[in-house]
């Protein structure tokens, strides 16, 4: 399926449903070696008067790696026809299993970036900077480390430009 590049302006959509309930993918690497992880969290807004999207990555996540080494990364909406894929990888690490194989995604690339060709909606976005969340950060005593953290490492942050915005054609 081919894409047009559109003016991030033209965009209308709900984050909240977008990413927290439709969820996305967030793939990191080159056509020749990428990996792609399943995300519900992750933030969009004006930053450093930049158009930026935030995502966190647990530092023992196979994409972590790809995100952490390379410059650009790429956040990717389906429609619900492609919830089992998105649901596999979030459950499957890309060091055990091809994702793409295994659920029927083609990988392809733009602007030098890995996305697939079944998405609705692309970002190629370009690290801007990146931290780590801490639990002496939290400024509530709501149990959030204990519920989130209490068996897995804390994520990294990365806010990233959003340079280019595709949707398919």
């Amino acid at each position: 399926m081919a894409f047009k590049k559109i003016d991030i302006s033209e965009l209308s959509l709900d984050p909240f449903t977008k990413i927290g309930k439709e969820w996305t993918l967030i793939t990191g690497g080159s056509i020749d070696s990428y990996n792609t992880m399943t995300a519900s969290w992750g933030q969009l807004g004006v930053l450093w008067n930049k158009n930026v999207f935030t995502c966190y990555i647990r530092p023992n996540r196979y994409t972590y790696e790809f995100i952490e080494n390379g410059e650009s990364f790429t956040v990717s909406f389906f429609s619900e026809q492609f919830r089992s894929a998105l649901a596999f990888c979030g459950s499957h690490s890309g060091r055990d299993c091809d994702k793409a194989s295994e659920t029927g995604l083609t990988p392809s690339e733009l602007d030098g970036s890995v996305t697939f060709s079944e998405a609705d909606m692309v970002f190629v976005c370009q690290k801007l900077y990146s931290y780590d969340i801490q639990e002496s950060g939290f400024l509530t005593d709501d149990g959030i480390p204990q519920q989130y953290y209490s068996s897995e490492p804390y994520h990294r942050a990365y806010i990233a430009e959003i340079n280019a915005v595709y949707v398919k054609e």
